[in-house]
């Protein structure tokens, strides 16, 4: 594996005062029980009043672009068009994670009419859907064109999917980028969530000086699958059909700077072609001006936007990625008459690395934070706080732990 070197990419400014997205968890039911989740999965609802505290929170707290309407599935919280609003009316783009199980066009309707920006769908292969268990991730292609053809066809909606990407599926990781390719005009954001569990074997997790048992967690697997998978790696996969596949941006660790946690590649091409990439310079200067004009970073574009491919080539004035692509775009100059140019956006997630000393790793300036008890903290961390307060330490086993006593706490 070839390692990237984080300094030749844009060190995205995303930090937890100021964001892209904020995460909102309105529910913890779920209708799938999806192998990787992090929450545990429960028929248990938010009040909208409580729900209202959390956004209330966010703004007090930071500034994001959009919110992340997640949970659990959050398409089964019987007041979900409720909540689209409550997030539209504080200027806030209400984007809906689920997997798509109980949306119907009626639903999808109801839902842009409440002020919904677009929807990111979770689908692969380890999810136990009715009458797609043992189909592959190729095969879920056919399911994933069902839903971004949906919301195509009701329009005016951005459309998004990820995927967990465990050992066994990473092979598959070069035909979803192809498949992405192939509906650049209805799909705007492809993501790769790369699998992590927590590992009993290497570490022991304490609160305070005491040790605690992880095992009460979901996300606790005894488990003979890889854990360490790095965005590089899917980097040097994607890179054997597609060579000059490059990314843009990326966020770093919280305890090790030149990792990629989440690092994101912006293309820009036709269903047939693509003719290129954005690098470090134009994405820089995407962020940045939309900071200026509307005090926060951008999270997601409008599918019109995202269409406008054709005027991000006016970064090629400082921007040897996108002068690349120009030129092989204007190769044809009737190109700029009579083709649409599209931009699509590649982003490869790293959660939860444990270093060699026991230190986690963290999203530095997470765009997922959550609220919890009035404050910020990992959404992917959330059934720590629930059961113990807190986010849980760990160290190298056999390692002599120092006892904090203003710490202590009983467990």
């Amino acid at each position: 594996m070839q390692k990237l070197n984080h300094l030749d990419y844009y060190r995205l400014p995303w930090n937890l005062a100021d964001n892209s997205i904020s995460w909102l968890e309105p529910t913890a039911k779920c209708n799938l029980h999806c192998d990787g989740c992090y929450r545990k999965n429960e028929d248990s609802h938010k009040s909208l009043a409580v729900i209202r505290e959390e956004l209330d929170t966010f703004c007090k707290l930071r500034k994001c672009d959009g919110i992340s309407i997640a949970g659990g599935d959050p398409l089964l919280h019987p007041d979900i068009l409720d909540i689209v609003r409550e997030v539209k009316k504080r200027n806030l783009k209400p984007i809906i994670n689920t997997n798509g199980l109980a949306l119907t066009k009626d639903l999808l309707i109801e839902l842009k009419k409440a002020g919904v920006f677009g929807f990111t769908f979770h689908v692969d292969s380890k999810q136990g859907r009715p009458h797609w268990k043992d189909r592959n991730e190729i095969d879920l292609n056919e399911l994933r064109y069902q839903y971004a053809k949906m919301v195509a066809d009701v329009g005016g909606m951005s459309c998004s999917f990820n995927s967990t990407i465990y050992e066994d599926t990473i092979q598959y990781v070069p035909d979803l980028i192809k498949w992405a390719q192939e509906n650049i005009d209805i799909v705007q954001v492809i993501v790769f969530i790369l699998y992590r569990a927590v590992n009993n074997s290497k570490v022991d997790f304490y609160i305070g000086s005491q040790k605690i048992d992880m095992g009460d967690l979901v996300y606790n697997e005894e488990t003979t699958e890889r854990t360490d998978i790095l965005a590089d790696e899917v980097v040097g996969l994607i890179r054997q059909d597609n060579p000059d596949f490059n990314p843009c941006g990326y966020l770093n660790g919280s305890e090790k700077v030149d990792s990629f946690k989440w690092l994101l590649t912006g293309r820009l091409g036709t269903k047939d072609r693509i003719f290129g990439y954005m690098g470090p310079k134009s994405i820089e200067f995407a962020q940045t001006m939309y900071h200026l004009l509307y005090g926060k970073y951008l999270a997601y574009a409008a599918p019109k936007e995202a269409g406008k491919g054709r005027s991000m080539l006016l970064f090629s004035l400082f921007d040897k990625s996108i002068r690349k692509a120009a030129k092989k775009f204007l190769a044809n100059p009737f190109r700029l008459l009579f083709t649409k140019l599209y931009y699509q956006s590649v982003m490869i997630i790293q959660p939860v690395d444990f270093l060699e000393d026991g230190r986690q790793s963290m999203c530095d300036g997470c765009p997922d934070i959550t609220v919890w008890n009035g404050q910020l903290v990992w959404s992917c961390r959330m059934e720590e706080q629930l059961k113990y307060g807190m986010n849980a330490k760990t160290y190298p086993k056999d390692m002599e732990v120092p006892v904090p006593l203003a710490n202590h706490i009983e467990v």
